[in-house]
């Protein structure tokens, strides 16, 4: 039998993440052969995930990150099972490298299949549930490309928003960031009126009616205050018409023209649970 060092212990320690106890085991199993100890740990991993596979992962850490140009930005929700998980140094040091990797992704099965030090993201994942004993899976893969993206993320990672504006002007980063804070403290359903999806629109309508029947309103006059109603959950529920939390004098579309001929084209936004 080979002899195990705490070096050789420590180094696939460093590589797997996985605790001395287990490290000296697999190195143990494997009589010294260190890639032969990281297929016992990856072993260890897939059998973990496959007792773990019906669990809920609705806790994590949800990073936003934007390239260097500042055109495009990325969400990823890395889920796992406890809030104790999610706010570990390690899992969102993780988070964080797979948000940076998820620049070159094109989707989320991209992202499952590109190289993390020398195995796919999937084969990663699969490792840390080992490690860790919880499922850890990619909740959430969200890409976002205008002329200028800026991002924002909730304390606690629990949120992640990103928002496309129109132009890349002075100022741009600090109003995309204030933009994506609305998102993220507000909750819109749309970026506006057009992206409102007709099924949402339409259940508004027949709630505003109802109300207004129980109040006693004629039949008649239903379709005209509900659609006083329906412009009211517009202002109140899509990003650019929404009052600014920094300054509720004003509509974030308003904030937005301080910059000049600029408007937001887009958002994207996730959260855990």
């Amino acid at each position: 039998m080979a002899k195990i060092t705490a070096a050789e212990v420590n180094k696939l320690r460093k590589a797997t993440g996985a605790g001395m106890m287990d490290c000296k085991k697999a190195l143990v199993e494997a009589d010294g052969d260190f890639d032969k100890a990281i297929e016992i740990l990856r072993k260890k991993g897939q059998k973990v995930a496959a007792n773990r596979a019906d669990r809920d992962s609705t806790e994590g850490a949800v990073i936003a990150k934007v390239n260097d140009a500042k055109n495009k930005g990325v969400i990823v929700s890395l889920n796992c099972e406890t809030d104790f998980v999610g706010k570990n140094e390690t899992f969102v040091s993780l988070a964080h490298e797979l948000a940076e990797l998820a620049l070159t992704a094109s989707s989320k099965e991209d992202l499952l299949a590109k190289d993390f030090n020398g195995i796919s993201v999937q084969d990663k994942l699969t490792e840390q549930t080992g490690v860790i004993g919880e499922k850890i899976e990619i909740g959430d893969f969200r890409i976002l490309e205008a002329p200028f993206v800026g991002s924002y993320i909730h304390a606690g990672n629990k949120i992640g928003v990103l928002t496309g504006l129109s132009g890349a002007t002075d100022g741009a980063e600090v109003v995309a960031k204030d933009v994506a804070m609305q998102a993220a403290a507000m909750n819109p359903v749309a970026l506006n009126e057009d992206g409102v999806d007709q099924s949402i629109v339409e259940k508004e309508i027949e709630i505003a009616k109802d109300q207004l029947r129980q109040e006693g309103k004629p039949e008649a006059m239903l379709d005209n205050i509900a659609k006083g109603k329906i412009k009211r959950f517009f202002k109140d529920n899509t990003l650019v018409n929404q009052a600014f939390i920094k300054d509720n004098k004003q509509s974030v579309a308003d904030y937005v023209k301080t910059l000049g001929d600029v408007s937001v084209v887009a958002f994207e936004r996730v959260a855990l649970g």
